[in-house]
């Protein structure tokens, strides 16, 4: 479902190479993790795949379903069923999270060929999909984001993609600022998602989000590139011995 090719990525205002030569592949079905320690492109890899103009693709290719992404805008890539969830998500006033979702469903279902929902079928899904995740209704008349903890923030981006349905779900460090009880309600709607048509790449630096969301393989990141592959034991190796190893190995 996701191939990266010898990608190359630098940040737009000042040249800084991040990403040197990534080769990934994540296929359907598939909970994919990433890991490495700071500053090695995990965040901007995440960016790059939302389309964030921040970053610019000097050299490789992002294939998505066979079908390179490069060309195509944040809300192209969006439509086509690409998610990024923020490591902090956005707050923006004045507007409810309610009709952000509205929103956001209807311009999906337009880009695919389908008409608006309706309001009742609207609260219906959104009903069901907010109890699996404790959210009180009464929270979605409030502004997205603004002034929610961060176990809420979590919970309204898992909503989003609950409903939205994406193919390709991409989770930066979905577990910052989450409390246990918070970590288990998020990772429980998160494995929900797990389909066979559908790819979950989840960001993380802890072995601990991945107790709850057992990956299929897990990646090492650093200084842009993929060091080392494996099952989720390497994700065991990482949390008892740190990351030194596998650089050094990989030097």
């Amino acid at each position: 479902m996701l191939e990266i090719k010898n990608l190359h990525a630098r940040i737009v205002e000042d040249g800084t190479e991040i990403i040197r030569g990534l080769n990934l592949t994540v296929n359907a079905g598939e909970v994919a993790a990433i890991m490495g320690p700071n500053g090695s492109g995990k965040s901007t890899l995440s960016y790059i795949l939302a389309g964030k103009e921040d970053y610019d693709v000097t050299e490789g290719d992002i294939l998505y379903n066979g079908e390179s992404i490069l060309e195509m805008d944040p809300a192209e890539r969006a439509a086509a069923g690409i998610f990024l969830a923020f490591q902090y998500p956005m707050e923006i006033p004045g507007v409810a999270t309610m009709e952000f979702l509205k929103v956001a469903m209807n311009e999906q279902r337009k880009a695919r060929g389908e008409e608006p929902l309706k309001v009742p079928e609207l609260l219906k899904r959104v009903k069901a999909a907010s109890a699996t995740l404790q959210m009180d209704m009464g929270m979605l008349k409030r502004p997205l984001n603004v002034g929610f903890s961060g176990g809420e923030k979590k919970r309204a981006e898992i909503l989003q993609m609950k409903l939205l349905e994406p193919k390709l779900c991409v989770m930066d460090e979905t577990d910052s600022g989450l409390d246990i009880d918070a970590l288990k309600v998020v990772a429980d709607g998160v494995n929900s998602l797990r389909a066979p048509d559908r790819a979950i790449v989840v960001i993380t630096h802890y072995q601990r989000l991945l107790e709850y969301i057992v990956p299929d393989a897990v990646h090492v990141l650093y200084k842009g590139q993929v060091i080392k592959s494996g099952d989720k034991s390497l994700a065991l190796e990482l949390e008892a011995n740190g990351y030194a190893g596998v650089i050094g190995e990989a030097a």
